[in-house]
């Protein structure tokens, strides 16, 4: 497992956590990160770090968007490990520095590892959407 892998798994590990708690994620990297070095565990990855606060600072656009191209399911009916996998692939096709393909891939094989048998071929679809419609989306770059 690549070191962006695991990165984006922690991404999700916290965002999940906020979304479940209704807290904010900054805050809950903040309580991991302070968790992890009591215990004596390494730092979480950087990269999982720049995915969360990335997805913070643009959740209202990436939730409007997400709204718009999951036909069929509004953000509160979906699975909150799909809903955010969703964020952090939408966030890396918008804004990351990763090929648009990749980010999708990765968040496919986490939906995979981690949801239901159908939620893959729906993550696959929506951020496939949202890749095809990105040059046409208006978003802060």
């Amino acid at each position: 497992m690549g070191a962006r892998h695991k990165a984006r798994k922690r991404a999700l590990d916290v965002l999940f956590e906020a979304d479940l708690r209704g807290t904010d994620p900054i805050e809950v990297v903040a309580q991991a990160r302070q968790r992890r070095t009591d215990a004596g565990e390494p730092d979480l990855p950087d990269y999982a770090v720049v995915l969360v606060e990335g997805v913070t600072e643009h959740r209202e656009r990436i939730d409007e968007i997400l709204a718009t191209y999951s036909l069929g399911w509004t953000l509160e009916r979906m699975p909150a490990v799909d809903r955010n996998l969703l964020r952090i692939g939408a966030f890396e096709i918008l804004w990351g520095d990763v090929p648009p393909a990749v980010a999708i891939d990765e968040a496919v094989e986490l939906t995979r590892e981690l949801s239901t048998d159908d939620s893959p071929a729906f993550v696959n679809g929506v951020l496939g959407r949202i890749l095809s419609e990105r040059a046409t989306l208006e978003f802060d770059r």
